[in-house]
């Protein structure tokens, strides 16, 4: 493993009228992924949680690329490790990925250039996803003789049995039109235009919507699909309950029956 006290910064972090932004900052290495740009993500992720001045996190990256997956000099240290010692490094991209899903408040993927691999799974965990025409997506790992394993639950979720099946099975990445077409990708905007875009957005989430509405919402999503309908609907009645418990539904409540504009 990386010594982490020693790594460089990967991740650049900026918070902005309440948006805090992830910037990957690897463009010489195409921002691919490695267990301290990966551990890096988390704490900053981890920091963000319970910070009040932060209500929308955006992730995005430098130069030409959003994220190539792995980087080259990692996979070939992975050949040498043990099952053990691969398990252990698998289960660290599986908590950002899980972390990036459960997340308490909403994700959005500014992506411009291609999105492989890892970094594909970073994109398809996120709630939206921002996107150039000249942006890719694609889950190459099968003709390295590597597997699309975590990803491959989240994907399953956000476009079905069936585009998974292309994806992973063909191997092919997805054109921007495509994966707009198929739900991947959420806008497709112009390059000039993709950061204000994207900030816009952001900001129009984060003062329009109660954040404790959103951190439900994301929970509902995440939990619910799982469940029989019985089970699922109890769940959503609970939640119901809860969420009408809080300070942000007095507050909304109060501001809607008054005719008043609320700003969260």
């Amino acid at each position: 493993m990386e010594d982490q006290q020693r790594a460089p910064l990967f991740i650049e972090t900026e918070v902005q009228d309440r948006i805090g932004y992830l910037t990957l900052n690897r463009p010489e290495r195409r921002n691919a992924l490695s267990y301290a740009l990966v551990s890096q993500l988390k704490q900053a992720l981890e920091a963000w949680k319970q910070e009040a001045g932060v209500r929308v996190v955006v992730l995005r990256a430098k130069g030409p690329a959003f994220c190539s997956g792995a980087d080259i000099e990692y996979l070939q240290k992975l050949q040498d490790y043990s099952f053990q010692e691969n398990l252990a490094d698998s289960l660290h991209l599986m908590e950002l990925y899980l972390l990036m899903y459960r997340y308490p408040k909403p994700l959005i993927a500014q992506v411009e250039g291609p999105a492989l691999a890892g970094g594909a799974g970073l994109v398809t965990v996120c709630d939206l996803v921002v996107a150039t025409p000249n942006a890719t997506i694609g889950y190459p790992e099968a003709r390295i003789g590597f597997l699309p394993a975590m990803v491959t639950y989240f994907l399953l979720r956000r476009v079905g049995e069936g585009w998974a099946r292309q994806l992973l099975i063909s191997a092919e990445p997805f054109t921007a039109e495509k994966a707009h077409q198929i739900g991947l990708f959420n806008y497709l905007v112009e390059p000039d235009e993709i950061a204000s875009f994207v900030h816009e957005l952001a900001v129009k989430i984060a003062v329009q919507n109660s954040p404790t509405s959103l951190e439900f919402i994301r929970k509902l999503i995440a939990d619910m699909q799982d469940m029989p309908l019985q089970m699922g609907l109890e769940f959503a009645a609970k939640m119901n309950a809860h969420a009408r418990a809080t300070e942000d539904f007095r507050r909304g409540i109060a501001a809607f029956l008054r005719k008043e504009k609320l700003t969260w």
